[in-house]
């Protein structure tokens, strides 16, 4: 019954749910894989977690309505990325996968108003 009453009222998303669900799809469509959404752990997040091929991709999603201010890209900071790279050491450690043996990269998705750009091994 509870599922039934949120398909008939789906709750609202947020901006930032919105454009990682469009990314997820995005992705998804040129052929990568989903094993994760927004996870967390005491130091970082990553928004997604996906296969292309071999390869597991840890990627953050960036909106910005407009590039006024450097865009979505440039606002993932080097803070940033090592929150994410300790989030993905984390999520490496608690699914004992070994990084040695392991293709891992990290992908951003920033969105500049609707329009998606993909930047492969970001960082």
């Amino acid at each position: 019954m509870r599922k039934q009453l949120q398909s008939l009222f789906p709750l609202p998303v947020s901006k930032g749910q919105h454009f990682e669900q469009v990314a997820e799809h995005w992705l998804a469509a040129r052929g990568l894989r989903l094993v994760a959404r927004n996870y967390r752990c005491r130091g970082g997040e990553i928004d997604l977690i996906m296969y292309q091929g071999q390869t597991l991709v840890f990627v953050e999603v960036r909106y910005r309505a407009t590039n006024s201010h450097g865009g979505a890209a440039s606002s993932i900071t080097y803070s940033k990325q090592r929150k994410i790279m300790l989030a993905a050491r984390h999520y490496l450690q608690q699914h004992v996968i070994n990084e040695a043996h392991q293709a891992c990269r990290f992908d951003v998705i920033a969105f500049e108003g609707e329009q998606p750009h993909w930047f492969q091994n970001a960082f």
